[in-house]
């Protein structure tokens, strides 16, 4: 195929606001997929993705499409209500076929790496705005991401034909941010399909065509965007090719890690994988490389041939662990199980990285580190559901840098190493940047949930119709305490927000430990300001209170920080009348029996252990519940 005639281009857009569904009609105009295996989000090939209504993982496909031109400049009228009869278009059928390579993004802050890395990998992107809720704080990023790297910006407005929709008003928005013309705007349904059509041959007319740097018979240079793995064929890595060409049988190697192999097979996605002879400058496909060992491919990686290896390309790095939670297995017998399961996700998911650990009470485990809250649930999801592992997972954490009275400095993923006060000169904490956008009769709510999260407020715009942009610093501490729930809450559910990683500055926290029938239970340890140290015991004790199943004999559940108990809640023991089966004779029969219970149970309650449910540490976990 002419290069002339390939359009690589991907969807960017705030979490939720229809690019899986765009992308599913979009399938359906260039009959990628046939009718009878058409179904609703068909990119979403994960179950998880389906349940939540999010992409998780990036998805490549190939479609071919023959447009259909003279194209009528028509655009959806601003003021008059949108007409399926205004917007037919004069069209007749052209001659040339094209290819328009698509990569469907995530749109959740958390896999922003991904999203960067994929924009690596096209020259264009549609930059969806959902035309019920406008612009949103993930707006900004992608697009800040786009800009960077330099490629052609597409706006597009989605659910047009919602009666929610605010086209006007969201026009003027997008225009404001992106300093364009009203006419460059083009508006699309997802769900009915109307203006997708237009949008196809808008990107053939808008897009640039891939350019080759290098040419020649030997040459390859290829970008790895994504990846996989298969119990048979080992990792498949997702490539955008951009210089060369490459058939199966040849020895390629990977820039990054250094490891060789043979290309075993390679193809496109219609989305399903499909062989092909071979893949040249241009395409987008996948190569399967026999690979079998985690931490040889990661994303942002380059191939090329080991006997003429081109230059990688520049702007790859490893993306860093935000939050940290240690996993053990809940029997000890299935450490090993665990293990192996890690390693088989790390196979498909380079962005998470593990190493072993082990807890006095908890026995060995692995402390995980993941890129985000919604990362941390998705991976623990996966373990449970994928590999049936009964997991203890601790209260996620982030990196503090603790500077001790002896001089010595450590690092502290995990809550429960946390150093006793007595031993603290000085505590390091992250903080980040947030964005937050919301409308403004929403302020005054904002400035007090920010105060309580200890943020610092910066530079506050407005922009669009009575809509607000607020840049704030806060503790990355304060960031994972429930405070994105909080921000839609007290938003009614418009406020959005998207973050980086800012600075470490001086915390004041301490270690709060909480105890059951007087042990410490590792996994619900956790770090918390020193202000709000009775605030967060009490909340966490009448929480494990709520949750934890009652036992055989009386409980006693304790929140201990600052070397003293702050809070405390009784879980009553089951009770049962033992004497129910006795008749008549004497009372001292049932005196004697129920005296025999009673010295019973306080030798359990001495001698006892209780056995918490693996859905009470996930209900722990998750601070939203």
């Amino acid at each position: 195929m002419d290069l002339k005639h390939i359009r690589n281009f991907s969807i960017i857009a705030h979490i939720d606001h229809g690019k899986s569904t765009l992308a599913d009609r979009m399938l359906e105009i260039t009959h990628t997929i046939p009718e009878r295996k058409m179904r609703d989000q068909v990119l979403d090939s994960m179950d998880l993705e389906r349940e939540r209504g999010i992409t998780i993982k990036m998805q490549p496909v190939r479609m071919e499409y023959r447009p259909q031109f003279p194209v009528s400049n028509f655009q959806f009228p601003i003021n008059d209500s949108i007409s399926s009869e205004n917007s037919k278009l004069k069209i007749e059928n052209s001659n040339s076929e094209y290819i328009l390579n698509l990569i469907d993004t995530p749109g959740h802050i958390d896999f922003s790496y991904e999203v960067s890395r994929a924009l690596k990998a096209v020259e264009g992107s549609i930059l969806l705005v959902d035309a019920t809720q406008g612009v949103q704080a993930q707006t900004f990023t992608t697009l800040h991401m786009a800009r960077d790297g330099g490629i052609k910006i597409i706006p597009v407005l989605s659910k047009i034909d919602s009666p929610l929709a605010r086209v006007e008003e969201v026009t003027k928005e997008v225009i404001e941010l992106l300093d364009c013309d009203q006419d460059e705007i083009l508006f699309v349904s997802g769900r009915t399909g109307e203006g997708v059509e237009n949008l196809l041959q808008e990107i053939i007319k808008r897009i640039p065509p891939p350019v080759e740097n290098y040419k020649g018979e030997n040459v390859l240079r290829a970008l790895v965007f994504d990846f996989k793995y298969s119990n048979h064929r080992g990792v498949i890595v997702f490539v955008r090719l951009l210089d060369g060409k490459v058939k199966k049988g040849e020895s390629l190697i990977f820039s990054v890690s250094g490891e060789k192999f043979i290309s075993l097979e390679v193809g496109t996605f219609s989305p399903e994988e499909t062989p092909r002879e071979y893949l040249e400058a241009g395409d987008t496909g996948y190569i399967v490389t026999g690979i079998k060992r985690p931490g040889i491919a990661s994303v942002g990686d380059t191939i090329t041939r080991e006997k003429n290896p081109l230059p990688a390309l520049p702007g790859y790095m490893q993306p860093m662990p935000v939050v940290w939670a240690s996993v053990f297995p809940k029997n000890a017998d299935d450490f090993l199980e665990l293990k192996m399961a890690l390693g088989k996700l790390r196979l498909s998911d380079s962005s998470f990285s593990y190493e072993e650990e082990s807890s006095g009470s908890l026995g060995r485990g692995f402390r995980c580190g993941f890129l985000g809250m919604l990362h941390l649930e998705i991976i623990t999801e996966r373990l449970k559901r994928e590999f049936n592992l009964k997991l203890v997972i601790t209260t996620p954490s982030i990196t503090y840098e603790v500077l001790l009275r002896n001089g010595k400095k450590v690092k502290i993923y995990s809550p429960y190493f946390f150093p006793d006060d007595g031993n603290i000169d000085t505590v390091f904490e992250p903080w980040v940047n947030l964005k937050i956008i919301l409308p403004i009769k929403y302020i005054g709510a904002i400035m007090q949930l920010l105060f309580d999260h200890e943020a610092e407020i910066g530079e506050t715009d407005n922009f669009g119709n009575n809509r607000s942009s607020i840049s704030v610093k806060m503790p990355l501490r304060e960031l994972m305490r429930n405070f994105f729930d909080e921000l839609k809450s007290v938003s009614s559910g418009y406020g959005s927000i998207s973050y980086e990683i800012d600075d470490m500055r001086k915390a004041n926290v301490t270690r709060l430990d909480v105890l059951v029938a007087d042990d410490i239970v590792a996994a619900f340890s956790r770090v918390v300001s020193k202000r709000r140290v009775e605030e967060e015991a009490e909340n966490l004790v009448e929480k494990l209170h709520s949750i934890l199943p009652r036992q055989m004999f009386v409980t006693k559940i304790q929140g201990r920080a600052l070397g003293r108990i702050i809070s405390s809640k009784t879980l009553q023991a089951f009770s049962k009348d033992v004497t129910q089966h006795m008749y008549g004779g004497d009372v001292t029969r049932k005196n004697k029996l129920r005296d025999k219970q009673k010295k019973g149970k306080k030798k359990m309650k001495e001698r006892g252990k209780i056995n918490i449910p693996q859905d009470v540490f996930l209900k722990m976990m998750r601070s939203g519940e």
